[in-house]
């Protein structure tokens, strides 16, 4: 597996945005201030992250196109949390504000990128260092996918993991695969697709279901089509236990 292409990831990044902006847009009050999927968060929580998140990506590009670096978020970890819990009381039309704003912001940034052969053999568009886990932005633009599309999913509007769609599965199985155990090798079998192996371990086990399900697991979310399966030697087994998510990366959270 590979990541998506920068014109197929800009595709993905403008689909998610625009879908959690319009799940958004149909809160009330009541509903940002009601629990979210996420323990301890409420949906304002989870919108000020988004918020919080598509406008530290914005500026690692913004900092990236002088030639730059920036910190991902001020304060660090610390800053983060801080404006987490202080937007997170914020009513239902200020989140909806500071969210249109934070990612028309960013895919601002990300749409005027110049394409990649343009970019790669310079180290500049899409191919420019940037803070965030000592990457590139096409890494950046994937931690946002990544971000709108799983907290959509923790807002807990109607479209879950259901919903998400073979590329962006195919990109956790890719991505998630820091969180497979050193002594396990998962075989993961998405029903009527290629299997996939993440891990190199010694001791295989078979996750089958749909891949939606699977990519769901690996996520630290709830599958919601009831579909998967562990397997060991043939033999029915309980779902191995995973690795925190990837190091250098917020988490489910």
């Amino acid at each position: 597996m590979t990541a998506p292409a920068p014109d197929e990831l800009l595709a993905g990044l403008h689909k998610a945005a625009a879908d959690v902006t319009s799940d958004a847009a149909r809160f009330s009050n009541e509903d940002v201030r009601a629990a979210s999927a996420l323990p301890g968060w409420t949906r304002g929580h989870v919108l000020a992250h988004l918020t919080g998140i598509s406008n530290a990506m914005a500026r690692q590009l913004e900092y990236a196109a002088r030639g730059e670096t920036v910190e991902l978020y001020d304060g660090g970890m610390d800053g983060r949390n801080k404006a987490i819990n202080l937007a997170a009381g914020h009513d239902a039309a200020t989140h909806l504000e500071d969210l249109n704003k934070a990612v028309a912001r960013a895919l601002k940034a990300f749409d005027v990128l110049p394409g990649v052969k343009d970019s790669s053999a310079n180290r500049t568009g899409w191919w420019a260092p940037i803070t965030y886990r000592g990457g590139v932005v096409l890494d950046g633009g994937l931690a946002l996918w990544r971000e709108l599309v799983i907290h959509n999913a923790d807002l807990l509007t109607g479209r879950g993991p259901e919903t998400w769609s073979r590329p962006f599965c195919e990109h956790l199985f890719d991505f998630l695969a820091a969180r497979v155990q050193p002594d396990d090798r998962l075989i993961l079998q998405p029903l009527g697709l290629p299997p996939v192996s993440i891990g190199t371990g010694k001791r295989s086990t078979v996750i089958s279901g749909m891949i939606t399900d699977i990519a769901a697991w690996l996520a630290g979310r709830e599958p919601t089509l009831g579909s998967l399966r562990a397997s060991a030697a043939a033999d029915g087994a309980d779902l191995p236990a995973l690795l925190p998510w990837p190091a250098g990366t917020p988490g489910p959270k």
